[in-house]
């Protein structure tokens, strides 16, 4: 079994599509995860290719977010569309990225995942609110390669 079928159990990965799901209740920005054993070049650039391989930057707002994590490489990132990007706080990405380390540090994938996936989710519903025409334009399903 490769680690990125033992970085969540089936319980946990169900926890985080359940996070996902809430996240996006009262928003039309769409929330993926996205696990990968290994990112071979730039974190940035892999980032910037699953978003587009997931058909993020296809969003109506461009309010996408990706959490990519990269298990072998202990490496993550956070990459948000240019929608979300435009109005997001300053340093907010950076402090849901430490939310997140911090859980990953103690070993607490699932619970980092959770955090980072519900503070999105606060700064999407802030900006994005959910309309009556919205329409869930993604999978909440975690991808992975």
């Amino acid at each position: 079994m490769s680690k990125v079928e033992d970085f969540l159990t089936d319980q946990e990965e169900e926890e985080v599509v359940a996070a996902i799901r809430r996240a996006e209740l009262k928003t039309s920005g769409e929330i993926r995860v996205h696990l990968e054993r290994h990112c071979e070049g730039d974190i940035w650039d892999r980032a910037l290719e699953v978003f587009h391989l997931l058909k993020m930057d296809n969003t109506k707002e461009n309010n996408g977010v990706l959490i990519y994590v990269a298990i072998d490489d202990h490496k993550f990132i956070i990459y948000g569309g240019s929608g979300i990007n435009a109005v997001v706080p300053e340093g907010f990405w950076e402090s849901t990225k430490d939310a997140i380390a911090a859980q990953f540090r103690k070993g607490n994938f699932k619970q980092g995942l959770i955090d980072g996936i519900l503070r999105a989710g606060k700064e999407l519903q802030a900006h994005f609110p959910w309309d009556a025409g919205d329409i869930n334009e993604l999978p909440d399903e975690i991808s992975k390669k």
